[in-house]
């Protein structure tokens, strides 16, 4: 196994095997751990967000998408014409997802649900990677069918149409003071969602991968006899 870890280290060759590898071999807390020793304390979003399955794992890039509350469907006195579009640029949002990329919205206040089964069914065809919501989503029965990697705050049925518009997307944002980068990697599980920002992609996952090998050789020591203290002080890993 550790030479299938050493492989993966140095021939991942473009995003869908590194993608791969990741669902394979790592998990989010080891990639927040290597993160904290870069120097990087705030990449997790917040411990509320969650998988609508727990078996969920999300992994792919930012497409970042800004929400804005609204009090109607269509303001006739406003200034700004995106406030007479139903949804705003929602449509137009979910139309532009590539292969392997992350819907991930934030910004309005959390009386509405972001995300729900037909917007799921449309990604799912674009073969995009999932949805991350500062927020809700519905429709969860259908989201569960389909099996489409969906983290948010909670579920809730009400509608946004007359409650919230998307009014940019393929911007950057800010989430709880992380940014998100067009282009950042998304990875998610039941224990978390972390941005892993692109300028430090290729050392975070090969320090991650590095961690995992000395991970199973300290779980080997434990399983052994050996005391935490001297497995920790052996490997440098706990």
């Amino acid at each position: 196994m550790d030479r299938e870890y050493d492989q993966a280290r140095h021939y991942w060759k473009n995003d869908r095997e590194l993608f791969a590898i990741a669902k394979e071999k790592l998990f989010t807390a080891l990639v927040g751990d290597v993160l904290d020793k870069m120097g990087f304390y705030r990449q997790f979003l917040p411990a509320h967000l969650k998988p609508l399955d727990p078996k969920m794992v999300i992994i792919g890039r930012a497409m970042p998408v800004v929400e804005a509350d609204v009090f109607n469907e269509g303001t006739a006195t406003s200034q700004n014409p995106l406030l007479q579009k139903p949804f705003g640029l929602m449509f137009e949002a979910l139309d532009d997802l590539k292969e392997d990329e992350v819907y991930i919205c934030s910004g309005a206040s959390h009386r509405f649900a972001l995300w729900g089964g037909l917007m799921s069914t449309r990604a799912l065809k674009l073969k995009a990677a999932g949805a991350v919501l500062n927020g809700f989503s519905r429709d969860t029965e259908e989201i569960l069918r389909l099996n489409f990697p969906t983290f948010a705050v909670g579920t809730y049925a009400q509608d946004q149409g007359p409650r919230g518009k998307v009014i940019d997307y393929r911007v950057p944002i800010e989430w709880d003071g992380v940014l998100i980068s067009p282009g950042d990697i998304v990875f998610g599980d039941r224990d978390g969602v972390i941005i892993v920002p692109q300028k430090m992609e290729e050392e975070a996952f090969k320090k991650a991968i590095e961690k995992a090998i000395g991970e199973k050789h300290v779980l080997k020591a434990l399983q052994s006899g050996m005391s935490a203290v001297d497995a920790f002080e052996k490997f440098g890993i706990m």
